[in-house]
C-alpha cells in the first residue's frame, strides 16, 4: 500500500528537533503517501519557513529522491500543481498489483485512496471484451484490464501531458498488443455500439458524458460510473441521475453495483456504480 499513516519516525524527530523551533516539532506530519521514490508530504502554515529543512529530513531517513509538499487539486485535468521542496525529479514509476506506473507526482494525480478500485478492475474484465477508458489519465484504471484481464482496450486522455505517460505505460506494462490510446476529447470518438464495458473515472461532471458513453455501448454493456455525490443525496444519487438521462437517450439500466471510494469534500463523496443498459 502506498499511503503511509505513523507516528514521526524517532530519527525524523531527533534530526529536526535540532533545527526546528521546539513547539513546531509537534506540528510536524505524521501522515505522507509515498508513491515510488517520490514522497507526498502536507505541511500546515506554521511549518513552511523550515520547509527545505523538513523535506531533507523526510527524504533522507525514508529514502526517497524527491519531496512534494501537498496543495490542492483542481482544473479539468485534475492537476496537483504539488511544490518541490526536496530534490529536482518529479517523475517516478510506482509499483501496484503487478502495474507499473510512470508519472510526473507534482502535476498528474495518483490517489491511494483509489486503490480497491485499480485492483478490482484486474478481474473485472473478460478477455474477449472490448473496453472503453473515456478519462484514462495514466492509465490508472485501464492498465489493470489490458494486464491482468487480456481484455482489448481503447484509452482515451485530452490532457497531451498526461497522455505522454500513458503511452510510455502501456511499453512498460507490455500491452501494446491490446491497448489503443487516443489524445482526444472522449465526445470527438467516432466509435458507436462497440464497448463490451465502458469506465468513466471522472468526478464533479461526469454526468455530462453520459451520451457519449450509451453512444459508445453494446447494448447490455456495463458502465463503471464515477461521479461525486454529496451525503445528503445518498444512496438515490447518483444512479437517479444516470437513470434518467440514459432513459432520454432510449436506455434502460440496471444497478448492479455501487461503492464508495473515498471522501471527496466535507460531505461529499466519491462514488463508483456499475450500471448494465439496455437499448429500449
Amino acid at each position: 500500500m502506498p499511503k503511509r499513516t505513523q507516528l514521526i519516525k524517532p530519527r525524523i524527530r531527533e534530526i529536526l528537533s535540532r533545527k526546528l523551533p521546539p513547539e513546531l516539532v509537534n506540528l510536524l506530519p505524521k501522515h505522507w503517501v509515498q508513491l515510488g521514490d517520490i514522497l507526498i508530504l502536507p505541511l500546515r502554515e506554521e511549518l513552511l519557513p523550515y520547509k527545505k529543512e523538513i523535506a531533507e529530513a523526510y527524504a533522507k531517513v525514508l529514502g526517497v529522491k524527491t519531496v512534494l509538499r501537498k496543495g490542492k487539486i483542481g482544473g479539468e485535468f485534475r492537476e496537483t500543481n504539488y511544490e518541490i521542496i526536496y530534490g529536482n525529479d518529479p517523475v517516478t514509476i510506482h509499483k501496484e498489483n503487478g502495474i507499473l506506473y510512470k508519472f510526473d507526482a507534482s502535476k498528474v494525480m495518483f490517489s491511494p485512496a483509489n486503490v480497491k478500485e485499480r485492483v478490482r478492475m484486474a478481474s473485472i474484465a473478460n478477455p474477449n471484451e472490448l473496453v472503453v477508458d473515456m478519462f484514462a489519465g495514466i492509465g490508472h484504471l485501464s492498465l489493470p484490464i489490458a494486464k491482468h484481464c487480456r481484455a482489448r482496450v481503447i484509452a482515451i486522455e485530452k490532457s497531451p501531458y498526461t497522455f505522454q505517460f500513458l503511452v510510455e505505460n502501456i511499453e512498460l506494462n507490455k500491452v501494446q498488443d491490446r491497448m489503443t490510446a487516443y489524445n482526444i476529447d472522449n465526445r470527438e470518438f467516432k466509435g458507436e455500439n462497440i464497448a463490451d464495458r465502458i469506465l468513466m473515472g471522472y468526478v464533479v461532471k461526469t454526468h455530462e458524458f453520459i451520451p457519449k458513453a450509451l453512444e459508445i455501448a453494446k447494448n447490455e454493456a456495463i458502465i463503471h460510473y464515477h461521479n461525486t455525490v454529496p451525503e445528503k443525496l445518498m444512496p438515490r444519487e447518483p444512479f437517479a441521475t444516470f437513470q434518467k438521462m440514459a432513459n432520454e437517450q432510449g436506455y434502460e439500466t440496471e444497478l448492479l453495483e455501487s461503492r464508495i471510494l473515498k471522501r471527496y469534500a466535507p460531505g461529499v463523496w466519491h462514488v463508483v456504480l456499475d450500471i448494465k443498459v439496455f437499448k429500449k
